[in-house]
């Protein structure tokens, strides 16, 4: 990350297509019969225990088993690989994608990830902060932890046994968290992002404009 942004760039591509693309792929193999058209309106999961299902997308069927799967995310339909109803289909599968409408606070993570050291889960699983950084974290804040090359930062549950995952990026603060423990989180997704602390100033620089911008924008 550079010690300078271009602010007028970065807000320019959010100002001309403030949306997120969402590519939606089977689930499983099986039968696809979709469930919405392209233009239709799609609601993620709700409720306060997040209990009640998105818009329902497509029916996978698999061994007279059919299976409804839910919009995991709101937006509109905006792509749609309708020449696959009523075909059988291999998991993995692109069906569909929905553009999702950014917020202001989604703008400004999306940024983040950009500038950000992220730190990526090398296999598909559990995590858990290590013990020592879970205490520094309840003690001071997740921004005030500095973490080095070569520290133990997670403990990664996989298959009933638990192994700690040492920290191979940048020095700097915990600045964002990506994970809930406990939760699993596919290969390759973002774990933390870590700011070096003569770059906060810039991270703070950064959120500051955004959220004047688009407040202007809106």
């Amino acid at each position: 990350m550079s010690n300078e942004i271009d602010f007028d760039e970065i807000l320019g591509k959010y100002r001309s297509d403030p949306y997120d693309y969402i590519d939606i792929f089977s689930s499983q193999t099986g039968v696809i019969n979709f469930k919405v058209d392209k233009g239709t309106g799609v609601e993620a999961p709700g409720g306060e225990w997040m209990h009640i299902p998105g818009t329902p997308l497509y029916q996978i069927t698999r061994e007279r088993n059919p299976k409804i799967i839910g919009s995991p995310i709101h937006g509109i339909v905006s792509e749609l690989h309708s020449e696959l109803e009523g075909h059988f289909v291999e998991a993995g599968e692109k069906l569909m994608t929905i553009r999702h409408p950014l917020k202001k606070k989604e703008i400004i993570e999306n940024i983040l990830q950009d500038v950000l050291y992220l730190f990526l889960a090398p296999e598909k699983a559990k995590y858990f902060f290590s013990l020592e950084i879970q205490a520094r974290i309840e003690k001071k804040g997740a921004r005030s932890v500095i973490i080095k090359p070569g520290e133990e930062v997670f403990t990664m549950s996989l298959m009933k046994r638990d192994t700690p995952v040492f920290y191979n990026g940048e020095e700097g603060a915990i600045y964002s968290v990506y994970f809930k423990p406990g939760v699993s989180i596919e290969q390759g997704k973002p774990l933390i992002g870590v700011c070096a602390l003569e770059k906060l100033p810039l991270i703070q620089k950064v959120i500051t404009r955004v959220k004047a911008e688009w407040d202007n924008m809106k």
